[in-house]
Parts: C-alpha cells; sequence; structure tokens
C-alpha cells in the first residue's frame, strides 16, 4: 500500500466551508467581448427546449374512441353475434379502402400497396407468403422466394417403422456396415495428422470389476517418510481412512511397519481369486503416518477410465495385473472401467490441540466374507452391465443407476479386494 503526501497551503486545514454571498449588483466597469451571432445559432434554445415539459392531453381512450353500445351481443345473453364472430364460410365483404391489407396470392384480382392491379392472374405480382402486417416492404419479396423454395423442397417421408424388431434389425445393420467398412489407413488424429493407428480394439465393460467404485488420488507430494529416489513397495497396499474433528474433514493415511509386511499382504491376495477368502490369513498391520486434507475433490470424472487390453489369448484384468495373478481367457479387446471420483490431496499441519472423534493408530486387516447385503448390492452394480433388461427395471434412473438402501451396521471396517495404487 502507498501513501502519497500532499503540501498544505494553509496552517489549518479548512474543516467548514464559508462561501462568500453573492454581490449585490452585477459588477461593472468590466469590458466582456460578446459575440451577438452566437444568440442567432440554433443550439441557443437547446437548453430551453430540453426543460420545457411537452403538454400530452390523451383521453381515457387513447385517442381510439371504441363505442361498445354498438354490439348488442356484449350485454344480451341471446343476442346475434354475427357481427362479431363471423362465419368463416360467409364472411362480410371488406371496405374498399381495407382489402389489400387482407391481400390473397391465389385470389382472382390483387393490390399492391392499396391500388387495385386489375390483374386476373396471381402470377402477375410475387407471392408475398406469410408477411405479418406493417412488415416492410423490403423483406417481403425475400421471404415469398424462401417460402416458394420451401414448398418446391417439401417431399413426402414415408413412415418411419419404430417396432422393436426395426430398431433391432438397424442397430445390427450399423454394427455390420461399421466392421465391412472399417479401415486403420483411412483413421486421423484430430490433432496429429502425422500420427496413424496401427490396431483398434472393441470397448467393452469390464464386468469382472464394473461392481467395485474406484477413486483416484494424487499427492502434492510422495507419501511416506522416505526419499524419491528409494523404492517403497508398501505404497501398493496403504489405507486411507477417512476422518472428522470438530471443524475439518480429512484423511489419515496408514502404511505398514516393513517392506516384508506389505509384500506378504500383496502375495496372499495374489494366491486366491477374486472374492475369495485366504485360509490362516494372519493380520496385517497398518500404521498411521500422517494426515492429508483435501484440496480438490471432483464428484464427476468423465473423461478418465481404467483400460485393460487384451489380445484374445491369455488375458489379464485390472486387479490381475495389480496383484500379479493368473490371467483368465475372454475374448479380444479393450475393457474399461470408469472412476468414480478424482482428489487432490496435501499434507495436513499437525495441530496438538486438535480433538479427533475417532483415531486408530493402528489398523489390523485381515479378508472376511461379504454379507449377503453387500452380495446383493454386488449384484445389482453388475446387472448394468450383464443384464441385457437392464434398463427396463422400473428402480433405475435416467443415468443408469440403481436405488439401493444404504446404511451397514456396526463399525467393522471393510477393506475391498480389488483395489488401485495411489498416484503421486
Amino acid at each position: 500500500m502507498s501513501f502519497k503526501k500532499s503540501k498544505l497551503d494553509l496552517l489549518v486545514r479548512v474543516r467548514y466551508a464559508n462561501p462568500l454571498s453573492p454581490p449585490p449588483c452585477p459588477p461593472k466597469l468590466l469590458d466582456i467581448p460578446t459575440d451577438p451571432m452566437r444568440y442567432a445559432q440554433p443550439e441557443f434554445l437547446n437548453s430551453i427546449a430540453n426543460n420545457t415539459p411537452l403538454p400530452m392531453i390523451v383521453d381515457a381512450e387513447c385517442g381510439m374512441p371504441l363505442d361498445l353500445g354498438n354490439w348488442e351481443s356484449l350485454w344480451e345473453e341471446n343476442a346475434d353475434d354475427s357481427a362479431l364472430n363471423p362465419d368463416p364460410h360467409n364472411l362480410p365483404k371488406l371496405d374498399p379502402k381495407d382489402e389489400f391489407l387482407a391481400y390473397d396470392s391465389g385470389s382472382s384480382s390483387a393490390y399492391m400497396n392499396g391500388n387495385h392491379t386489375g390483374s386476373s392472374t396471381p402470377s402477375a405480382i410475387h407471392s408475398l407468403g406469410q408477411v405479418a402486417w406493417l412488415r416492410k416492404t423490403e423483406y417481403t419479396s425475400d421471404r415469398a422466394q424462401r417460402s416458394a423454395a420451401n414448398e418446391s423442397k417439401h417431399v413426402a417421408l414415408p413412415p418411419i417403422d419404430v417396432s422393436r424388431e426395426a430398431q433391432l434389425r438397424d442397430i445390427e445393420t450399423s454394427f455390420l456396415e461399421c466392421n465391412e467398412n472399417f479401415s486403420l489407413e483411412e483413421l486421423r488424429h484430430p490433432n496429429k495428422p502425422n500420427v496413424t493407428a496401427v490396431e483398434s480394439y472393441e470397448i467393452l465393460p469390464d464386468s469382472k470389476i464394473w461392481a467395485n467404485q474406484y477413486d483416484l488420488f494424487r499427492f502434492s507430494e510422495r507419501p511416506g517418510e522416505r526419499p524419491v529416489d528409494v523404492e517403497d513397495p508398501r505404497l501398493d497396499c496403504a489405507i486411507l481412512r477417512p476422518m472428522k474433528s470438530d471443524h475439518d474433514s480429512f484423511l489419515a493415511f496408514y502404511l505398514t511397519e516393513q517392506d516384508e509386511g506389505a509384500l506378504k499382504f500383496n502375495q496372499v491376495r495374489s494366491s486366491v481369486q477374486p472374492y475369495e477368502i485366504p485360509e490362516n490369513e494372519e493380520p496385517t498391520v497398518f500404521k498411521f503416518i500422517r494426515d492429508y486434507e483435501t484440496v480438490k475433490v471432483e464428484q464427476e470424472v468423465p473423461n478418465e477410465f481404467l483400460l485393460v487390453f487384451e489380445d484374445g489369448g491369455s488375458t489379464s484384468t485390472f486387479d490381475d495385473v495389480f496383484n500379479d495373478r493368473k490371467p483368465a481367457k475372454r475374448q479380444r479387446g479393450a475393457y474399461y472401467k470408469n472412476i468414480e471420483r478424482k482428489m487432490f490431496l496435501k499434507k495436513k499441519r499437525a495441530n496438538a490441540y486438535e480433538q479427533y472423534e475417532d483415531k486408530w493408530d493402528v489398523i489390523k486387516v485381515t479378508h472376511v466374507p461379504m454379507s449377503q447385503e453387500e452380495e446383493d448390492e454386488r449384484e445389482e452394480a453388475l446387472a448394468e452391465v450383464m443384464d441385457p433388461l437392464f434398463l427396463m427395471r422400473g428402480d433405475v434412473d435416467a443415468d443408469g443407476e440403481v436405488e439401493v438402501d444404504e446404511g451397514l451396521g456396526g463399525h467393522t471396517f471393510p477393506v475391498p479386494v480389488e483395489s488401485i495404487p495411489v498416484e503421486t
């Protein structure tokens, strides 16, 4: 902020203005040169004209008197109202002065600008089409040309078959034409003209992981206490636990104490199929590292997906790739799963006086069987891509989401078998 100092001409600041009163008489002995011609210019009277109000005397009928007593039907029940509502098949004769206002291109006699043309054919003048009353004349000719062009181009289209069988036939035909007429050489990148396509894949939803919800976390710096140049396998199985204090919500970050615990945890997971429980599993201990606060949360991520490319041989899902599990076989394609949310995290400043509702220093994780309610919820989520009649259900909204009752009781901390690594 800058301050500007000004020098005062007076010793005491003037707080109250005391202007001098006007002189009692006009000044004299002063020679003021005045050009008399300036009084003859029109602009001299502009100020007088602007300050003079114009009288506008308008009667109650705004200059258009209308005597409603001429129509008896407005005052009597069974009176004749043909004067107000004439028969469209037997219209009264118009006054000759008003006939040109009701101009019709198909009439035997034509009027232009209020004058009778005397022509017996409508082709003697241009058709004005549907021209509004008091329309400027320079627009009527263009409108007539456009109206004539539209009438000449109007072609009666055959009725469109919208039955279910016709829709299925059209859909199958579109797939057939796309597959037969598809060529990699004709594909062009929208922004890089020198880039050419090498292979093409069918984009299909990944039904094996569709029931899982994936969030993408971005850290302002690498999490954990190790330097960036040191490999940290513990980050593959970290835990982010939602926390709440008196005036804030944040995430608590947990890691295993040693690398062996994280490697063993991933090995146990990869030794069984998804949603299977390993036998005689020992609990994995995760210790609290620090708290992170959310800088930005994107609830909708429409342009980012998890993709798994498969060539038709021994293929793998995203969970197989992450856990180094033996892949299964399925058809060639690019299998995708959408990302539910995206969060940007940064380190939260430690506050010794902050009170937590439920703070855990250690978490012991073991895999437990899914409850019946969780299995039903998973089946409902899979039905979106597995059930062909999913959109025919009555409880599905416009976005393809099913209304499911929420509220799992208890204090169990569930650990999903399917998970994704954090991203720095």
